[in-house]
């Protein structure tokens, strides 16, 4: 009997929606609009946020461990008589080392961890770029190339030479393509080094590589570890940093403090390195759903207001509906029926409007000029997004339809023939 009365509302149900095919067509399409905005702007977004942060991870460590200088020092005064009347103010900094001891015993140590793909060690320096009368500041990392290429893959980054070409070139450099063009500088030109202390060496550029962030680009170099270690007259133990890569990023802020405990050395997870940058994809992201969640909204009350002025149009129906022996229960099952027809076809056509809108944005040419290497839009084809706009978009439709229908399951059919 209840399938009965189900098929019976459902035949009614589509007879009064292809009775009025225009203005079923209209609900339909603001779902349409609705759900395909929502999947295209959702896509760019998480699209631009999952670019920007993989370009962060391709270049910067998951775990960097270095020495970290302490704002908290004591004068030799409080050492001798702590209780005494000699009390140092305003106490300048002494000239701390930044070596990392035993670094390449630590790497070893780390590589050997679950978990951990690799692990490099690194001295890092702030030099001065000359080439002719051009003069540029930035950083040069002295590396073991072929170790810093399992953590960062250079190798599919090199735009000219190779990294090999560092390792037979003793005195030899790879260069950012940023920098390099601020320079004026190519592949084969030498160029001299400053380093803060007033130490120079002139470097021959055997390569050059794009990590796809400005900030890199416009101010990176590599060099072998040797060679910084003899431009900055250091000996060869002298490094500063140990980088760390893991199979799975996301683990790098329970190891971080392990490895602090366990080599006395500051190790900072990219996490915290990179808090600015996630702090604005999270705000974004809820901007994003922010947006979105009120296209679907503003759509839900356009169905709400066409169900409503369809119900409106047809009391004398409903109140012959009823007279004839329809309960309440079965006039809203018609009305129900009809927003959820609309609110999935809606839906469905969203989804493909979305997919196609998605796609279009993607072949879109983009500048990103010196501070990202982009030349399209990302964005992110998730299927998720097109499971929660249909979930959505038949759920906005169904709530929406539903205070509608309910009116016309208590409408008084005698009042409504009584005119």
């Amino acid at each position: 009997m209840k399938f009965t009365s189900l098929k019976l509302s459902a035949g009614i149900a589509k007879t009064q929606l292809l009775s009025k095919p225009r203005q079923t067509l209209v609900a339909m399409l603001g779902v349409t609009f609705g759900i395909g905005m929502f999947i295209a702007l959702i896509s760019m977004m998480t699209g631009l946020n999952k670019l920007t942060e993989d370009l962060a991870m391709t270049s910067s460590p998951d775990i960097r461990m270095y020495y970290d200088i302490s704002p908290d020092r004591k004068s030799i005064a409080e050492f001798i008589n702590p209780q005494g009347l000699t009390i140092t103010h305003h106490q300048k900094p002494k000239n701390e080392s930044l070596k990392v001891r035993n670094a390449k015993q630590i790497a070893e140590q780390i590589r050997k961890r679950p978990n951990v793909k690799g692990a490099s060690i690194l001295l890092n320096s702030q030099v001065f770029y000359n080439y002719g009368p051009v003069q540029l500041n930035g950083t040069i990392d002295g590396v073991d190339i072929l170790e810093e290429d399992k953590l960062f893959d250079l190798t599919h980054k090199m735009k000219e030479g190779r990294i090999e070409n560092l390792i037979s070139n003793p005195d030899g450099i790879i260069m950012g393509t940023g920098l390099a063009k601020k320079l004026r500088a190519k592949t084969g030109d030498r160029v001299v080094i400053t380093t803060p202390q007033g130490f120079t060496q002139t470097l021959k550029i055997v390569g050059l590589f794009q990590i796809g962030i400005g900030i890199v680009d416009n101010t990176r170099s590599y060099a072998n570890l040797s060679t910084v270690q003899t431009i900055l007259q250091k000996d060869k133990s002298f490094i500063t940093d140990v980088n760390v890569k893991l199979y799975d990023y996301t683990k790098a802020k329970e190891l971080a403090p392990v490895l602090q405990k366990d080599f006395g050395y500051k190790a900072e997870d990219w996490e915290t390195a990179n808090a600015t940058l996630l702090v604005g994809a999270i705000i974004r992201n809820i901007i994003t759903y922010a947006v979105s969640i009120t296209l679907l909204i503003v759509a839900g009350f356009g169905i709400y207001n066409i169900l409503n002025i369809t119900i409106h149009n047809k009391m004398k129906d409903i109140a012959i509906l009823k007279a004839m022996g329809f309960s309440g229960p079965d006039v809203r099952s018609i009305f129900m029926i009809q927003s959820l027809v609309i609110g999935f076809f809606g839906s469905l056509m969203g989804l493909i409007f979305g997919l196609v809108f998605s796609y279009l944005i993607s072949l879109a040419p983009f500048n990103g000029g010196d501070i990202i290497s982009i030349t399209h839009l990302p964005v992110n084809f998730n299927p998720l997004f097109y499971v929660i706009g249909i979930v959505f978009g038949v759920a906005t439709t169904a709530i929406a339809g539903y205070m509608p229908s309910r009116k016309a399951a208590h409408v008084d059919p005698i009042e409504i023939l009584r005119g």
